[in-house]
């Protein structure tokens, strides 16, 4: 029985059972938190919604659907001036000013880091495994490939649903211990109650979702959601 289910009075395995969550329109302007208004992404949302897009379509879906967002939130990354030589002469041009760095939780978060890495193709991608315990909702570590030595601009955690924030809390605190000067978080479907909860603990960062949907379930899923993002990306149902 989970310490938060006995407390406010939920059944065994229902770790969200009773316990108080904020409105939909109760986050909609915390500091630092960019929802995407594109209406492609409105558009292959619903797609990647209905239960009857099948594992090989949702996997495209996720990619384009990272694609946006990793365009939405690189938006402010830092150039530096680089002078080039264009067929028609000289020029001072733009490039990036470091680093860029991207954390896909484990397992979901592959299909986000491959769409990462087709907008700019040179950035490090970094591994590391959270499970969530089903009984608790706490996120446990298994797996962790992140360097020892850190030179970058900013750094990315991606995961593609934030439910109750546990993961996202817990892989935003490894990447501060590797001292990395900014990072930030990108997911495609946040729900208000991890959205605030990661919001609350880590106000230095900036959040980038796809959409914001209503509330968890008693069990800690996504309403309306999407149903298991890696089941449904890698057909293992």
């Amino acid at each position: 029985m989970s310490e938060t289910s006995t407390r406010s009075g939920g059944r065994p395995g229902l770790p969200m059972a009773g316990v108080q969550q904020p409105r939909r329109d109760e986050v909609l302007n915390l500091p630092r938190v960019h929802i995407s208004s594109h209406p492609v992404m409105a558009h292959n949302m619903t797609a990647l919604r209905d239960r009857n897009t099948q594992s090989p379509e949702f996997y495209r879906l996720v990619k384009e659907i990272g694609a946006l967002l990793a365009y939405e939130a690189t938006v402010s990354l830092t150039l530096k001036s680089s002078p080039i030589e264009t067929p028609m002469g000289p020029m001072i041009g733009k490039r990036l000013a470091g680093g860029i760095g991207v954390t896909p939780i484990l397992r979901a978060g592959l299909g986000l880091a491959e769409a990462f890495r087709e907008v700019i193709p040179d950035i490090q991608i970094w591994h590391l495994g959270l499970r969530r315990d089903e009984n608790t909702l706490q996120a446990m570590e298994y797996y962790n490939q992140l360097p020892h030595k850190v030179d970058l601009q900013v750094a990315y955690a991606i995961d593609p649903m934030l439910a109750t924030g546990g993961s996202a809390i817990d892989a935003i605190n490894v990447l501060k211990r590797r001292g990395i000067p900014r990072l930030s978080y990108m997911c495609i479907i946040a729900a208000p109650y991890g959205l605030l909860k990661l919001s609350q603990t880590h106000p230095d960062i900036d959040i980038y979702i796809g959409a914001l949907d209503e509330s968890l379930t008693d069990q800690g899923y996504i309403l309306p959601g999407l149903g298991d993002a890696g089941d449904r990306q890698f057909g293992t149902f």
